[in-house]
């Protein structure tokens, strides 16, 4: 992915091409350092192993994991803070950037689309949704922003003949001089400028960024960042504050007020899968007779169905237990351990209740009591995401694109290419090829 992009960077004639090429490559840059740093750790455990000595993020068998989780951070917004003069009067020079959001979970990066400032905006607006899959409660989710000022040179001179040589090379002397040429005259914004910036390749953590933007293309400057854990998440949209990484003087700034708007939620896989099921007998309070049922344990509730075919056939359940960070879960030691019964004591409507639940199977009795005990510790450590089920809204997929194979289109575009770049390169490079193909034959 990285080569596709420099070899896209290295086509464009446009502005715009090279401004989202270059975005593409810094993205795919901090991947590959987040991903270097992943196998760091992993070879460091290794070799600890080997040693005998325990690695320092290992835990023991015996100690407890809480379950994954599903994060997504939607409806990004950044409030913009113009002078008077600037944006009510509409006097001065218009200051344009280009700017995006690089987000980092772990290993997992993603960034949003491009999105052109000057002053006729009030808010920087990303309508992506990010999720992040297999995320620990623990995880820092960091945001960086990043700028290009509009006012940078462009073009494709500034490569030099060598790398220009080097795109022709590969269709033959012929085509080669022709596709050249082509790029050559159709750039007219200025020269191309090396790359600066950067994006974290840690799991979150403030500090200097390395460097990761390209050799060739626009430059993209860190403008600031912020690090979000489990105690910003919340169903409904919230403010956090920024930290800036540049001055105010700098060619790329934009005015920020110094925060960041957006919908941050949380699913934790004990919220929306089964944990355990089988068969139970329960019975409410001491007076009333015993129900046969088919337990499943997820989220907050205990669901009791007449049968397993009333759970997969969708039927609602006989009744449902609360289970929740208040409910209260033990076992009878008084019983035979044959015939050990659970007592959950929780509430309903204000009203503290407790059912006896027995399983068909003596040892059954044991794995539903692991199956309670780390289901309140995945609670415990997802914290406010496990009172209510947060919902996420999936985006929409993109539109496939159809690349035909063996062009030089198709070497030089990569999946991960946006379809405007897309579009615009491939028309381009198509025409010259044709016009190659009618002069050859």
């Amino acid at each position: 992915m990285r080569e596709g992009a420099s070899k896209l960077l290295a086509a464009c004639s446009q502005r715009e091409q090279a401004l989202e090429a270059s975005k593409s490559l810094l993205t795919c840059n901090a991947r590959i350092l987040a991903l270097l740093s992943q196998l760091q750790k992993m070879r460091e455990a290794q070799v600890l192993q080997r040693m005998g000595r325990r690695p320092s993020e290992a835990v023991s068998l015996h100690e407890r994991l809480p379950c994954v989780g599903k994060v997504a951070i939607s409806d990004l917004r950044i409030p913009l803070m113009w002078k008077d003069s600037e944006y009510f009067k509409n006097k001065g020079e218009l200051h344009r950037c280009a700017v995006f959001c690089l987000l980092q979970c772990g290993t997992e990066i993603y960034d949003t689309d491009l999105v052109i400032v000057d002053r006729t905006l009030t808010d920087i607006c990303f309508e992506d949704t990010i999720l992040f899959n297999e995320v620990g409660p623990g995880f820092q989710l960091r945001v960086e922003l990043y700028s290009s000022c509009g006012a940078e040179d462009f073009s494709l001179g500034a490569l030099g003949p060598r790398r220009l040589s080097r795109l022709g090379g590969s269709l033959g002397r012929s085509s080669g001089k022709k596709i050249r040429a082509a790029l050559e005259s159709a750039a007219g914004c200025g020269s191309i400028s090396n790359g600066g910036g950067g994006a974290g390749a840690d799991g979150g953590g403030g500090g200097a960024s390395p460097p990761l933007s390209p050799d060739l293309g626009p430059k993209y400057h860190l403008l600031a960042h912020t690090t979000l854990r489990i105690q910003h998440v919340q169903g409904g949209f919230k403010t956090h504050d920024l930290s800036l990484a540049a001055a105010e003087d700098s060619p790329f700034w934009v005015p920020l007020y110094g925060n960041m708007c957006c919908r941050l939620v949380a699913q934790p896989l004990c919220m929306i899968q089964q944990v355990i099921s089988g068969r139970l007998k329960v019975k409410l309070g001491e007076d009333r007779s015993w129900d046969n049922t088919y337990g499943v344990l997820r989220g907050t509730s205990l669901f009791c169905y007449q049968s397993q075919e009333d759970l997969e056939s969708e039927e609602q359940p006989l009744f449902t237990i609360p289970i929740n960070k208040e409910t209260l879960i033990c076992v009878s030691e008084r019983e035979p351990l044959q015939a050990q019964s659970i007592y959950i004591s929780t509430q309903r409507q204000g009203e503290d209740i407790t059912y006896t639940v027995t399983t068909h199977i003596p040892d059954d009795t044991q794995r539903w009591m692991e199956a309670f005990w780390q289901h309140f510790y995945d609670m415990s450590q997802w914290r406010q995401c496990c009172d209510d089920l947060m919902k996420i809204e999936m985006p929409s997929p993109r539109k496939s694109i159809t690349v035909k194979q063996g062009s030089l289109y198709h070497e030089i575009v990569t999946p991960s290419t946006p379809s405007l770049v897309i579009q615009d390169l491939s028309t381009e490079i198509r025409a010259l090829l044709s016009s190659y193909y009618r002069e050859s034959y």
